[in-house]
């Protein structure tokens, strides 16, 4: 059995689940999500809490059982506290801003960088080198936020770009001058 696959998942108090066969809607505080699973899949809700089962243990069903239990516990996270993932803008004139609904960005171009937010996701800026994207959607979260990242990755010499705020960038040496003969 899979470890992960056979935990139950609590719905906490003020998060509304409905099961439909094989789609789940979740709906709370943070926002409504919907998936649809694979149909094999048994997925039951009783007294508060939720359950996967699988039918056999082909390694097709053993590797669903793990993936849609994960899922669906994603789901349940999200409605009720939301993801969230911090970028530091790292660079000398870098910096962000939020203007309406855009992100603005100076990153050393000749031009500003603007990101419209997306639906399902509020982008927060709470200092000039700080950028906070949310939402209930755990993937989407991380998809935006790799999104922004990429409009300028850090760079190994000084760091300079956007990063993680707990990524690490591993730093480089510049060069190393030789001696004249």
């Amino acid at each position: 059995m899979s470890r992960i696959g056979r935990k139950p998942i609590a719905v906490p108090a003020g998060i509304d689940v409905k099961i439909d066969g094989s789609t789940v809607t979740v709906k709370g505080p943070k926002g409504t999500l919907t998936q649809t699973f694979n149909k094999d899949m048994a997925i039951t809700l009783e007294g508060g809490v939720i359950e996967v089962k699988r039918p056999t243990d082909d390694k097709a069903h053993r590797s669903l059982h793990g993936l849609t239990r994960t899922l669906i516990s994603n789901m349940v996270e999200g409605c009720a506290h939301g993801f969230s993932k911090e970028l530091e803008v790292n660079g000398v004139g870098y910096r962000a801003s939020k203007q309406g609904k855009n992100l603005v960005m100076v990153l050393g171009f000749s031009h500003q960088v603007i990101v419209p937010e997306i639906d399902g996701i509020t982008i927060d800026v709470p200092a000039p080198n700080k950028i906070i994207v949310n939402g209930p959607d755990k993937q989407k979260v991380g998809q935006f936020a790799a999104e922004i990242r990429e409009k300028r990755p850090p760079e190994p010499y000084k760091g300079k770009g956007i990063k993680y705020v707990n990524e690490v960038i591993i730093r480089k040496e510049g060069k190393a001058g030789k001696g004249k003969k």
